[in-house]
């Protein structure tokens, strides 16, 4: 065998591996779920992607209340449209054969920075923090403008992001220069590597999204092949975090961002290391959603190369049951909260920091050992 063959190496999804008991037990309402974010202190561990068919302002102001955080998305249609509801119902609306079409349409117009004030401004009146997003292209240019306007977070956000990047302008975003210019914390990604990870905390940004290609409207694995499991994407990030806080003393968190769908996702990926998680298809269920039960991608208008698709979620809770509860399923698909503090009870741990510590297993027979009867429907 040749010696510099490319070696594969195994990566680990969600149901692939499962987390272990703690030799000791706590009271679940023991375990304190708080995370900081650079002096923005949230009571829950969520926050809710910065997607279109996920955050208006509204959404925004009740995720606040919820004690989590939404991002809105400052390069979709709140920066387009003045009046975003009847590019909700149109959208909502389009058959499914046209709706990519149609997408491709709403998204060209063009984007009216003053409209970035302007939303910033809703959600601040409403009592909610603002966090909103834009991609590395327009980042420079329109986060201080979104800054001025009173925002509470940046993210900078796309389907990879680097602390490296070449390009033919003259010159690029560069982090460090941009956290120099605005005085509130900023959050980037997305990436799965340590070295990545590692070298974006370097330039002074205030926490790292993990995740490339996992999210249920996304299609960047199936057009692009490129992706990591967010398992084992997150382990790896989780390192780079540990070992810059062992170099300087300074403490990044790190956000699993996609695939999430249960309690279960939502424990595994604590158990990874994360910090927090960044949620989407279970928040476009949401009562308090602005696309009425659908949902898409932050690439599905893409003019030359839609990555994504326009699916049919359906409306079926509120923020509050999704979050809290009460819940009569049995699928893991409510109470989030609950679900991460009885895992936090069961592996003994009285924080997220010690949650990172779980045990996990490689264990990919989990969720069928012993469920012939449930996989028969025998259950129902």
């Amino acid at each position: 065998m040749p010696r510099n063959f490319k070696e594969l190496k195994p990566a680990y999804g969600f149901d692939d591996v499962s987390i272990a008991p703690g030799d000791i037990t706590i009271n679940p309402e023991m375990a304190d779920l708080t995370t900081n974010f650079d002096g923005i202190k949230l009571e829950v561990p969520f926050l809710a992607a910065a997607m279109d068919a996920v955050v208006d302002p509204k959404f925004a102001i009740e995720m606040s209340r919820a004690g989590g955080l939404a991002v809105m998305n400052m390069d979709g249609l709140h920066t387009r449209y003045e009046d975003t509801a009847p590019i909700y119902e149109e959208i909502a609306a389009a058959p499914r054969e046209e709706a990519t079409v149609i997408l491709q349409k709403i998204y060209s117009e063009p984007q009216k920075p003053e409209l970035i004030a302007t939303r910033v401004e809703e959600v601040k009146r409403g009592g909610g923090t603002a966090a909103v997003s834009f991609v590395p292209q327009n980042a420079k240019r329109m986060a201080p403008l979104a800054v001025e306007a009173g925002a509470d977070m940046i993210v900078v956000q796309a389907t990879v992001v680097t602390a490296r990047h070449s390009s033919k302008s003259l010159k690029g975003l560069v982090f460090s220069e941009l956290i120099k210019e605005i005085d509130v914390p900023i959050l980037v990604g997305n990436t799965v590597s340590y070295e990545v990870t590692k070298e974006l905390m370097q330039q002074g940004i205030h926490g790292v999204l993990v995740g490339v290609g996992p999210g249920s409207v996304c299609t960047s694995r199936e057009v692009l092949g490129i992706g990591i499991p967010q398992v084992s994407a997150t382990i790896e990030c989780a390192a780079a975090r540990d070992d810059f806080y062992k170099e300087t003393g300074k403490y990044i968190p790190i956000i699993t961002d996609g695939g999430i769908r249960t309690g279960g996702d939502v424990c595994k990926s604590f158990a990874a290391g994360a910090n927090a998680v960044m949620i989407g298809s279970p928040f476009a269920k949401c009562e308090e959603a602005p696309a009425h039960g659908y949902h898409w991608g932050m690439a599905t208008w893409h003019s030359s190369l839609p990555r994504g698709t326009r699916i049919k979620m359906g409306t079926e809770y509120s923020l509050h049951q999704l979050l809290y509860g009460p819940s009569s399923r049995t699928d893991g698909t409510l109470n989030l909260v609950g679900a991460l503090q009885i895992c936090m009870g069961y592996v003994g741990a009285e924080n997220l920091r010690e949650m990172n510590k779980a045990r996990m297993v490689y264990a990919p027979a989990v969720k069928t050992e012993g469920k012939i009867y449930q996989a028969a429907g025998l259950g129902s």
